[in-house]
This record gives C-alpha cells, structure tokens and sequence, in this order.
C-alpha cells in the first residue's frame, strides 16, 4: 500500500515546525479531505536557505510536504517551481491513486510560498503568475 518512503517520512517528517520571520508562507488546503498544509520559506539571495511546514492531514499528506521541504530545501527558487506532484510522488517511490491529491497540494504549498514571498519582496518570479490554486478536482474518497 505505502512504500517504505512514504512510511518514513510520515513516522519522522523532515522540516516540521515554523520559520518565525519566513520570507514567504504558503497556506493550501483541501476542504473536502480536510488536509491543510502551511509552508514557511527563508529565502537568501534567491536560494531557499531554510524551509519549514505545518500538515494537517492523512498519513501521505504529511510525507508529500515533509518530501516537498527536502526537494527544495537548498535550491534556487526556479528550480523549486520545476518541483511538480509527480516528482515528489517519484521520490516517495510513488503514492496510492486515491492519494495523489496530497503530492498535487504539497507541489502548491511551495508554489503558495514562493507567490507570497514575491508579493511581500516585491520580486518578480517568472512562471508564477498563471498558477491556479483549483480545490474542485479532487473527489472525496474515503480515508483508509
């Protein structure tokens, strides 16, 4: 059902906790499987020096953002946008099908972040603004 990854960083998620004077936060949330995520982003020079999160969620919801913090943790912020669902799905080993939606909202968070750190700084984050932020896609499927 869940790989050893998933496992992993569920039972010991990387990067939990806040980021008091973050540069950017990022709120998503999926209002029909109740998951929330919140990522806190301290950015440097354009490097994302630092990355926090907050899950409030199922077993792979917090993997896909502990997952997401440790792909972009240390990189440029353009090469955190190329961070998509599928790649943090891959480096998990893969998801369940009903589960994906998790990897898609974790892929959002760090977009969400990066969005409001460009609002706050000012800073102009090429391929950020035809983002949509769309919750209605996701069916409710039942928790395991």
């Amino acid at each position: 059902m869940y790989s050893e990854k998933v496992m992993d960083h569920f039972m010991n998620p990387r990067n939990v906790g806040e980021i008091p004077d973050a540069d950017g936060i990022g709120e998503v949330g999926n209002a029909k499987c109740g998951d929330i995520m919140k990522m806190y982003l301290k950015i440097n020079d354009g490097i994302i020096e630092d990355v926090k999160f907050k899950t409030f969620g199922c077993g792979s919801a917090i993997a896909s953002s502990s997952m997401a913090t440790e792909l972009i943790k240390g990189k440029t912020i353009d090469e955190a946008l190329q961070v998509t669902n599928k790649a943090v799905a891959e480096a998990l080993d893969g998801l369940p099908p009903v589960k994906m939606h998790c990897s898609v909202l974790a892929e959002q968070a760090i977009k969400s972040a990066l969005l409001d750190y460009s609002k706050r700084h000012n800073v102009k984050i090429e391929g950020l603004e035809d983002i949509e932020f769309d919750d209605d896609h996701h069916h409710h499927v039942e928790e395991e």
